[in-house]
């Protein structure tokens, strides 16, 4: 009998988001293959976790593969950590996670911390259509670029960016996404967790205000909708709306037409209710 490979989340600042099935998780497997050892030692002595560990990040992750597949196919049973939050959320795994598929070991995920979905919660951003970016290039050209493309992408776009280069992000969302809201959470769950919200160029005059601001790690979350105009629907797909709603429910109507048209399953709604109504 093969062993199973658990995808447990760490907390991202306060330890008391660790849940107990995660703790009573490292504690009952045979190996925990973490980021970095010497991070993951002080969480693990914190909750009396004494579970052997292994380093695995993306230097040693071609040759630590084959190993724990070997010893998962043996039967051993193995976590997999990051240095806080969900593994392979901008974090090593996920050629770990893709080999286990192939090779038919059963995965397990132990959810829990993200700070991605912990700063759309409390954002104040539409959340029904969201589109995750990660750290952009170091390089300043493709960092650009990057930006520009994000433009037409039309959902409330996520990043996160490091102490380093925050400022210099702000910087260029003034001049990419200038009337677009923008909220900067700061140190999510830790002491000194802050929220931001206003235009870039607004976000720029809070940060020139106190340098202490710079310090920590952040998620970068910009407001873009779409378009009045690309939100009104056509002739073809009005009458698609007509022909759904004579031979399905409502919801059912709505549901399939969203999924055809890609518009806003809102707009769908109130269409599907005008209509019926005529």
């Amino acid at each position: 009998m093969t062993g199973v490979l658990y995808i447990v989340a760490t907390p991202i600042g306060n330890l008391d988001d660790f849940s107990a099935r995660a703790v009573a998780t490292l504690k009952s497997v045979d190996l925990i293959a973490a980021e970095d050892t010497r991070h993951s030692k002080r969480l693990l002595q914190h909750f009396g976790i004494s579970t052997r560990m292994i380093s695995y990040h993306e230097h040693n992750e071609a040759s630590r593969i084959e190993k724990m597949l070997a010893q998962l196919r043996g039967g051993t049973e193995i976590a997999l950590i990051s240095d806080a939050g969900t593994p392979l959320i901008s974090d090593p795994g996920y050629g770990l996670v893709a080999a286990a598929h192939q090779a038919g070991i059963r995965l397990s995920p132990i959810p829990g911390s993200n700070s991605v979905i912990a700063a759309l919660s409390v954002a104040g951003l539409p959340t029904d259509s969201f589109y995750y970016q990660g750290f952009l290039s170091h390089r300043n050209s493709e960092r650009v670029a990057r930006l520009e493309a994000l433009k037409d992408i039309k959902a409330t776009l996520v990043l996160l960016e490091s102490s380093h280069r925050i400022e210099r992000l702000l910087q260029q969302l003034a001049q990419i996404f200038p009337q677009n809201l923008v909220v900067v959470a700061k140190e999510l769950t830790k002491l000194h967790e802050r929220l931001m919200r206003g235009t870039a160029a607004e976000l720029i005059e809070i940060f020139q205000s106190d340098a202490a601001l710079t310090k920590g790690e952040f998620v970068v979350l910009i407001d873009n909708p779409i378009e009045a105009q690309s939100r009104q629907l056509n002739g073809d797909e009005v009458d698609m709306m007509k022909i759904l709603l004579t031979e399905l429910p409502l919801k059912l109507a709505v549901k399939i037409a969203t999924r055809l048209t890609h518009k806003k399953k809102n707009d769908l709604y109130q269409l599907a209710l005008q209509l019926r109504q005529e």
